[in-house]
């Protein structure tokens, strides 16, 4: 089974797809700042030596992309929903095959025009064979370390609104079949308000193999103090090496706790790239993640405006690895 094995992210890639912000309704009154700072995650791994595939949705938003990016960074004009190119493209894996699982907009919550297509569209035409298949199953609510070992939570794969007829057995069988994750590493809730049902790669996500990033929290109020403390003694006790970062701390929009998390930093072939939400832990945050990844650059950028809308870059972003 290793042969589907999905490499682990750090792994080296031909490019990343990266999805642009073009809907008003999901990030009210800050479209525009989300869409700087996407263009400047792209702008970030082009300029890095890294090819980016950006994608567009109509006419009218790819001049505002072209606008913001660099010659460096490639337009593509697809039809798609939600920018979360995590979630909804292909799962490439070490046979050169994209592994598509159903979709139903995070448990019926957000159902768009192209979000179930897109990621077998982005696969046929890199040329990869797409293998559907028989469940629901979002690219961010799994983290493996490319050894066979998977993150993921219960709060999410375990939800009744993704796979009720599911057991837990069943999930695992299903993750050894389609991405040769052997070991699965049940964490249990992800952060508060998350929309994504708990995804783990807002919560813990590997560095190496056996080894788990998870943050701890800041300051009395941090309202996940609870889920980090959760996560580190399932992580301990699975016999993993943690590497604790700081939380953001409490960050709230309007009375609300957003899911801010430096957590949601994307990899890439010579990039680290992390979040930074205008909080006091933010240059620690980054240099926390900086000394785990000596083999590439580590930057943070402002994605607090991306966040508005539900996600950050690692939500936003998949990468093509580079196979053979």
């Amino acid at each position: 089974m290793a042969d589907i094995l999905m490499p682990a992210e750090w792994a080296p890639q031909d490019w990343l797809w990266i999805g642009f912000p073009h809907l008003a309704e999901e990030w009210p009154g800050f479209l525009e700042p989300a869409q700087a700072q996407m263009a400047a995650f792209a702008n970030a791994v082009a300029d890095s030596g890294q090819e980016v595939r950006l994608l567009v949705r109509d006419e009218a938003n790819e001049a505002c992309a072209r606008d913001l990016v660099s010659s460096q960074v490639k337009l593509e004009r697809r039809r798609y929903g939600d920018i979360w190119l995590r979630d909804t493209g292909p799962l490439v894996r070490s046979d050169g095959s994209a592994l598509r699982c159903g979709f139903n907009g995070w448990g019926g919550k957000y159902l768009m025009d192209g979000d179930q297509s897109i990621g077998a569209e982005l696969a046929y035409d890199a040329g990869l064979p797409v293998i559907d298949s028989d469940w629901i199953l979002e690219g961010g609510a799994v983290d493996g370390d490319g050894t066979g070992t998977v993150l993921t939570t219960e709060q999410c794969l375990l939800n009744p609104n993704r796979n009720p007829e599911l057991s837990r057995a069943d999930i695992e069988a299903r993750l050894a079949r389609d991405l040769s994750f052997t070991r699965v590493v049940w964490l249990g809730d992800g952060l508060i308000n998350d929309h994504t049902d708990g995804h783990v790669d807002n919560l813990a996500r590997f560095i190496a193999p056996g080894e788990v990033v998870l943050p701890r929290a800041t300051g009395s109020n941090d309202p996940n103090a609870q889920v980090y403390s959760d996560a580190k003694t399932r992580i301990l006790d699975a016999g993993l090496k943690l590497h604790e970062i700081p939380s953001p701390g409490r960050i709230e929009r309007e009375g609300q706790v957003e899911p801010a998390s430096y957590a949601n930093f994307a990899i890439t072939t010579h990039l680290v790239v992390v979040p930074t939400f205008g909080s006091a832990q933010d240059a620690d945050g980054v240099a926390a993640i900086a000394a785990l990844f000596p083999d590439r650059e580590t930057i943070g950028l402002p994605g607090d405006a991306v966040l508005a809308g539900g996600g950050g870059f690692h939500c936003a972003s998949q990468q093509m690895p580079r196979l053979g």
